[in-house]
């Protein structure tokens, strides 16, 4: 997969006019969807910031509303969760919210503000310092909370997960947060958009041997298939 491209090869394979490129180039450069260099693009690949969480909202969001939709398929009901950060994650809430009978704890103030609309669910959110930029909660007293609980399942999202069969994010103390959550969930349930894949970032979260089961919305490249039979992970395609 290339990082980086000419504008001159953006031309020749879309068949367009540079002035195409240089002007549409601009728009997704403002969107924070590309970043320009001298004579060309890449995509953003920091290991230390992710995307803004509006632009993470659209980015794939037909592949998160498909994986919602097949999580919330397999959620029963009368069930508890966990449930982390995430554009996802936001989206299985929204998926969950004809289910009945949850108890619903949640570190993301924009899930407990989608599950709550459930008069069905009991949402119990954990304390700590709030995120300004997206809504989680993170630090040491989310840590403490969490480990009050042990839950049927835990929902998690992710920012990448690399060949090496690691799953990372960028903050860390988001990462000590989400650690605490799958140590204390009987499954841990991973929902990750195929852009997830080889997506480096800098803090190591978990590995895929501490998870149960992972939705996509396609099928994983190459080297995962490997990897998830390894680690016993069933993997869902959304759709598929």
């Amino acid at each position: 997969m290339r990082g980086s491209v000419t504008v001159e090869e953006l031309a020749e394979t879309l068949g367009v006019t540079l002035q195409t490129v240089r002007r549409d180039v601009q728009r997704l450069s403002e969107a924070s969807l590309l970043t320009r260099f001298h004579g060309g693009v890449r995509v953003p690949s920091s290991t230390v910031e992710n995307i803004a969480h509006q632009q993470r909202e659209s980015l794939h969001a037909m592949g998160k509303a498909a994986i919602a939709r097949e999580v919330a398929a397999q959620v029963p009901n009368d069930c508890s969760l966990i449930i982390n950060i995430g554009t996802t994650t936001e989206a299985i809430a929204r998926a969950l919210l004809s289910h009945t009978g949850l108890r619903v704890i949640t570190n993301n103030l924009n899930v407990a503000a989608i599950m709550s609309s459930n008069p069905q669910c009991e949402v119990i959110v954990a304390g700590g310092v709030v995120r300004t930029r997206d809504r989680g909660i993170i630090g040491e007293p989310a840590v403490d909370f969490i480990r009050q609980f042990k839950v049927d399942i835990a929902l998690i999202g992710i920012s990448g997960i690399e060949a090496d069969g690691s799953l990372r994010d960028f903050d860390y103390r988001e990462v000590k947060v989400a650690q605490t959550i799958i140590e204390h969930s009987r499954e841990v349930w991973l929902a990750a958009d195929s852009s997830k894949f080889n997506r480096p970032a800098m803090v190591e979260l978990a590995t895929l041997s501490q998870v149960d089961r992972l939705f996509t919305d396609k099928a994983p490249p190459e080297p995962f298939p490997a990897l998830l039979a390894e680690a016993s992970v069933t993997c869902t395609v959304a759709g598929g």
